[in-house]
């Protein structure tokens, strides 16, 4: 995936990189896709950058007096790209920025399609939280990057290794010199007093973890990070990948995924309801469903309740889920729950899987596969299936819900069958998602495949 994808840049977008362990590599990769794109890009710092970095750009130009506006759209027309700086020190080869309070000019008189600005430094430090006069963003800022390099995992938590490492031990006491791990780098990165420091509230937030494998263990535990920072709701998404060397930059994108599980149905076919039917160690179906989803590490799980409502709420009332009442739930159709849920996700959701809630033998390998093809950009709607059957759970982007909220009758394929050019079909090696238990002889034969009596 490209690193403009990822980031989601617009054109009219002022895009701020901030943080440490390759803000400068990921603004020239920005910076260069664009340009490939045929869009005028104009780069610059607020701060200072190393003489040596910016030979990457076609044309940097000191703006000085004598500079015009004209004679910088000539150059982005001539050039496509144009680094531009405020002063030029040849001795310590170091050239300075520009003021924030140029930049508006620029997008008031220059007509480039979008503005990079590196907005500070780190002395070439993998991590960092910034000191109190940083990052020096212009108020036009539309977006913010903030970059950490992967590989200040396992480093000494100290000055030596981490940028304002001392701000970190004072808010949270942990250890000078002890080895950072991911806890520690995801809760400095979203912290409004450290990595978030003087970012406004009308900024859009994308952390970047910079110098991620595209396998292994490293990945992994870079996974991790993203997962713990996309619980401050003010970050958007968190992108990892290695920004130097790569044609496809971006391993993939973490996002916040909710999970809507629809257990509202009468259950006429049973009986009695399938939710509270028991399955094992004292849980019922749904709780052996939910606890799937909280394995995979979902933030946001919302059960849909209609038929026993009271006593699906009650078993979940330990868990980390909220239970919302579809009162049309008699009706017997899955939209209509589907709607409900839909309505009680948080703004700040991406993407939710649609999930059943009589299906207590999913394999929760799939439920993981299915987050990965969206993570890795397959598609903004996947959709698992075995051997050529379609099951559940589907995952579904939130640019497609206002579509299914509008429906006054069919069902969410309708609206999935409108987008085969986004919607990613995902082989699986196992039937679980087909499964589900709408009959006594189901849930009996289910129960001995699970090797439960």
């Amino acid at each position: 995936m490209r690193l403009k994808e990822a980031l989601r840049v617009q054109r009219g977008d002022v895009v701020a990189f901030v943080g440490a362990g390759g803000k400068t590599s990921a603004l020239f990769r920005l910076a260069r896709e664009l340009h490939e794109d045929g869009w005028r890009v104009l780069a610059t710092t607020t701060t200072r950058i190393a003489r040596e970095e910016v030979k990457a750009a076609p044309l940097a130009v000191q703006l000085t007096a004598n500079v015009t506006p004209e004679m910088i759209r000539q150059w982005l027309t001539q050039h496509g790209f144009v680094f531009l700086y405020g002063s030029d020190n040849r001795r310590k080869g170091r050239i300075a920025g520009l003021h924030p309070d140029v930049i508006p000019g620029l997008l008031d008189t220059v007509d480039s399609d979008v503005i990079l600005i590196e907005a500070d430094g780190a002395r070439r430090l993998s991590f960092k939280v910034p000191y109190d006069h940083e990052p020096v963003l212009p108020s036009d800022t539309s977006l913010v990057v903030p970059v950490a390099g992967i590989d200040a995992l396992g480093q000494p938590l100290d000055e030596q290794h981490v940028y304002n490492a001392t701000r970190i031990q004072e808010r949270y006491g942990f250890p000078d010199g002890e080895p950072l791990i991911p806890p520690w780098m995801a809760v400095a990165i979203r912290d409004s007093e450290l990595g978030l420091r003087n970012i406004p509230e009308n900024m859009r937030i994308v952390p970047l973890l910079n110098k991620v494998p595209a396998s292994g263990l490293t990945r992994t535990r870079a996974r991790r990070v993203a997962q713990l920072v996309l619980r401050s709701e003010r970050v958007e998404a968190v992108v990892m990948g290695e920004m130097k060397g790569k044609a496809e930059p971006v391993h993939e994108v973490q996002r916040r995924v909710a999970a809507v599980v629809l257990a509202a149905g009468l259950s006429t076919r049973m009986g009695r309801s399938k939710a509270l039917l028991p399955w094992d160690n004292n849980r019922t179906v749904i709780e052996a469903v939910v606890s799937r989803l909280i394995t995979a590490r979902i933030q946001d799980v919302v059960v849909v309740t209609g038929f026993q409502a009271e006593g699906v709420a009650q078993a979940l009332l330990r868990q980390p889920v909220v239970t919302v009442h579809n009162p049309r739930y008699a009706e017997g159709e899955m939209l209509s729950s589907l709607q409900a849920g839909l309505n009680a996700l948080p703004a700040s959701v991406s993407a939710c899987l649609v999930v059943l809630g009589d299906q207590p033998t999913l394999d929760p390998r799939v439920i993981l596969k299915v987050l990965a093809a969206y993570s890795e950009g397959k598609g903004e709607i996947v959709v698992p299936e075995y051997r050529g059957d379609r099951g559940h759970p589907i995952l579904i982007g939130r640019r497609f819900w206002p579509e299914i909220l509008a429906l006054e009758s069919g069902a969410p394929r309708d609206v999935i069958r409108q987008h085969p050019d986004v919607t990613a079909h995902l082989e699986v090696n196992t039937d679980s998602i087909l499964r589900d238990i709408d009959t006594p002889e189901q849930y009996y034969l289910e129960r001995r495949r699970a090797g439960l009596r």
